[in-house]
Order: C-alpha cells, then sequence, then structure tokens
C-alpha cells in the first residue's frame, strides 16, 4: 500500500542520513538540517514561519529551534515589533555545521534513489511533488 512504502522509505531515508552525519561527527537531525538551512537562506526568519516553510508542526517547532539553540548553532530573539515573534539567526557554528553537512546530506539523498536510473529518480520525484501538492493540507503542517 502508497502509506506503507512512504512510511519505509522514510524511515529509509532517516536512517541514511543518521548514518552519514553520524560517521561526521555531527548530532543533526532531518528536521534541525532543515531549520539550520531554512534560517541560513531567511535571516531574521520567524518560528511560525520557519515551522510553514519546513512543513513542520507549529505547536512543536520551539523544541527544534531549542535544541539548535542550546548546540549554539542559532540565535533566538523576541522581535521588536511584536513580542510574541521570535526571530532566528544563522550563528557562525550552524555556517560552519551546514558547511558540513551539505555534502554529506547530498551524499545520503543520492544513496537513498541509488537502485533508480536518473529517469527514474526524476519520475519519483515528479510523483512525490504531485501528492504533497495535492494531499498537503491534511497534513498537520498544512503544506
Amino acid at each position: 500500500m502508497p502509506g506503507h512504502l512512504a512510511r519505509r522509505f522514510h524511515q529509509i531515508s532517516n536512517a541514511l542520513f543518521d548514518l552519514e552525519t553520524r560517521e561526521a561527527g555531527l548530532s543533526l537531525t532531518p528536521i534541525q538540517y532543515a531549520a539550520l538551512l531554512t534560517v541560513r537562506d531567511n535571516p531574521g526568519i520567524d518560528q511560525a514561519t520557519l515551522a510553514g516553510l519546513i512543513a513542520y508542526d507549529r505547536t512543536t517547532i520551539g523544541g527544534v529551534v531549542d535544541r539548535l539553540v542550546e548546540k549554539g548553532l542559532i540565535a533566538r530573539r523576541t522581535s521588536d515589533t511584536d513580542r510574541r515573534a521570535k526571530l532566528l539567526t544563522l550563528l557562525d557554528e550552524g555556517e560552519s555545521t551546514l558547511a558540513i553537512a551539505d555534502p554529506i546530506v547530498r551524499r545520503a539523498q543520492e544513496n537513498l534513489v541509488q537502485g533508480l536510473e536518473p529517469a527514474e529518480v526524476e519520475q519519483l520525484m515528479k510523483l512525490m511533488e504531485k501528492v504533497v501538492e495535492s494531499m498537503g493540507s491534511v497534513s498537520r503542517s498544512g503544506r
């Protein structure tokens, strides 16, 4: 069934990510990596927007951000214009972590689809994007 295969694909993807990052001495989850990338690409982003961009639940993004702050990878400050908003900035250690992680994550992603021909990878990506676009609104993240 599609749901079972999606779950297995996700498990395999996470296992490859974990194996590759641990071998490189990084303590980073896929969600933390996605958050770091998004903060790097959107300096000063608020936590709620971050959650939406990485399709993560708004109520639990705070825990992800807490761990990244504790690791010294990002800084969090209260917005001057909206005291409820927490603004995020990538720190030098976060930039260094991404410099190490980026090629490792690329390799893990390539390993994930190593049994496919390039045209099959492209087809898989298109089909997955189509499902996400048509069904993303049913997830808690709304994406």
